[in-house]
């Protein structure tokens, strides 16, 4: 458990890293990446070479007798929302850190990018039920209550159902928003969930994993817990079929899930503990972009 003091000190550097990266590294990406809802009315000038005819505002040019054109601009004010899993296997790291840090870390570079951008931010924060529900808003002091929240955050349960909290947030989130779905996505069960927030929001996916995850380390007999059940057991990890059997259980998994994003049209990324994740956002930005 983290003291106040530790808390305030994680929070400022995680300010501090955020929007170094904001500043620096995803200018203008962030905002091109995500358009906005719609175009809205800016004024009335004159007829221009090239302007679209079916802007002329009639009444306008009649009244001067010179044609006039309407302009517009992007309406840019967008909601994000963050949808956090906090259930067990998230506190799971053997390399620099735990999944749970580098959810916290790209959530927090997520919420400062989006008010940078004079965007809301909101975060639901999930395990098997909703943990928590921070309804979006603006401001650097919403943001630093969320950055606090998302260090501090004490699950009261340790399973995961991804499917509850995209329930939860195709019934709660009204207007169409940008959604970060972070998890390491250990559950079977979200394809109807994800389908239906795919057709009213953005969904972009963050699968966080750990290196051990993916691969077994040739280390001989070991007890293994299922953090989320607590089911025990022993493996023989010097046997290279188990160590082979268990790196195809976790690409199965992951092919599992990109095919799920992509008959939901939505997207999935890939971020490694350990890894640069920051490589990782302005490759998904400039894909965007492009």
């Amino acid at each position: 458990m983290l003291t106040t003091a530790e808390i305030i000190k994680k929070v400022r550097e995680l300010e501090i890293k955020s929007k170094k990266l904001t500043r620096h590294l995803f200018t203008g990406e962030y905002h091109s990446a995500f358009k906005g809802r719609g175009m809205l009315f800016k004024e009335v000038r004159e007829y221009q070479a090239g302007d679209d005819i079916r802007f002329i505002d009639w009444n306008v040019s009649a009244r001067f007798n010179h044609p006039f054109s309407k302009v517009f601009e992007e309406e840019r004010e967008l909601s994000v929302m963050l949808l956090v899993d906090v259930s067990a296997s998230s506190l799971f790291g053997t390399t620099h850190a735990r999944k749970k840090d580098l959810i916290t870390e790209v959530a927090a570079v997520m919420a400062f990018s989006a008010i940078s951008n004079n965007d809301k931010v909101g975060v639901l924060f999930f395990s098997d039920v909703i943990e928590k529900y921070i309804p979006p808003k603006k401001g650097r002091d919403h943001v630093l209550y969320i950055v606090r929240e998302l260090l501090t955050a004490q699950p009261k349960n340790k399973g995961t159902r991804i499917g509850h909290a995209l329930q939860r947030l195709n019934n709660t989130v009204r207007q169409s928003s940008i959604v970060f779905l972070l998890s390491d996505f250990l559950d079977n069960e979200f394809e109807d969930g994800l389908k239906v927030a795919g057709k009213k929001h953005d969904v972009i996916g963050i699968k966080v994993y750990d290196k051990m995850d993916m691969q077994l380390p040739d280390a001989g007999l070991m007890e293994i817990e299922d953090a989320e059940s607590g089911a025990r057991s022993w493996i023989d990890t010097s046997d290279y079929l188990v160590r082979q059997q268990y790196e195809a259980a976790f690409f199965n998994h992951t092919n599992y899930c990109k095919n799920i994003f992509v008959r939901a049209g939505c997207e999935l990324l890939h971020i490694r503990t350990g890894e640069d994740y920051v490589k990782v956002l302005q490759k998904f930005f400039v894909g965007r972009n492009r």
